[in-house]
């Protein structure tokens, strides 16, 4: 708890909105797509779908393959609590909105399904647009999968299966506009993940990282992989962190609140 507060204070003293940014590029981005008002008929629906699951009061065993939850004590949970406590908040979901339309995604990968909140906004957002998501705990992607049938979402291929044994086999051969990393909050294995999807970038692929600054370990890996020599504009603002590999782009970091 110290280190979220420690690391959102040096946010908070690091950032800067669209006043502080001279990329023509990064500076488009804030003020025409993160600092636009989200499509209310696209966001009135992701909310009825998450009105769905808040109401939604059954017990589910839950496997964690990740570094695990610092609120829930045991892997039964109702599906209510699993939104409420680790859920796509309503902002980010916006801004979903705001990205797929803005840079018009049409091949995703989602790396972390859960109950499938983040993967219908994302669906919502772009119903054109083919989502791949993955999910190791069979009984949450069950959860997920009931959403996406009664929601008549379409174009989502969910993948179930321990992300090692998944990711190699999705990205093999593929392209993807966006990959969000939402899975795993461990240093090493969301390093490991981000090494895997660079196969499949393109100059105009972006790379989403949620909760950089969960922990130490996620701070960590968020640094390392900014660093990388195929990275040439992150942003970092404080819950997700952006990576793009625009090659005609020099190299710069941000830190902006959205």
């Amino acid at each position: 708890m110290f280190f979220k507060f420690k690391s959102f204070i040096h946010f908070l003293i690091k950032s800067t909105n669209q006043h502080g940014v001279h990329s023509p590029f990064v500076y488009n981005l804030v003020t025409k797509c993160f600092y636009k008002k989200s499509n209310t008929a696209k966001t009135n629906i992701i909310n009825k779908i998450r009105h769905q699951l808040l109401s939604n009061n059954l017990v589910h065993t839950i496997n964690d393959f990740g570094s695990g939850s610092k609120v829930f004590k045991n892997n039964e949970r109702k599906v209510s609590d699993i939104i409420k406590i680790a859920g796509i908040t309503k902002k980010k979901s916006a801004l979903l909105v705001n990205l797929l339309e803005y840079f018009n995604c049409e091949n995703i990968l989602e790396i972390g399904t859960s109950v499938g909140l983040g993967t219908a906004s994302l669906n919502i957002a772009n119903p054109k647009a083919t989502i791949t998501t993955l999910e190791g705990c069979k009984n949450t992607a069950s959860i997920a999968s009931d959403l996406f049938k009664t929601n008549n979402l379409k174009n989502i291929n969910l993948v179930i299966g321990e992300f090692d044994k998944t990711l190699p086999e999705v990205v093999k051969n593929n392209s993807y506009d966006l990959v969000y990393f939402d899975g795993n909050h461990q240093k090493e294995a969301t390093i490991k993940y981000f090494n895997e999807c660079l196969k499949t970038v393109h100059n105009n692929s972006i790379f989403i990282f949620d909760d950089i600054n969960w922990s130490i370990e996620m701070k960590e890996a968020w640094l390392e992989i900014i660093e990388h020599p195929k990275v040439s504009v992150s942003i970092n603002t404080y819950f997700w962190g952006f990576i793009f590999f625009r090659k005609e782009q020099e190299k710069e970091h941000f830190t902006i609140r959205v």
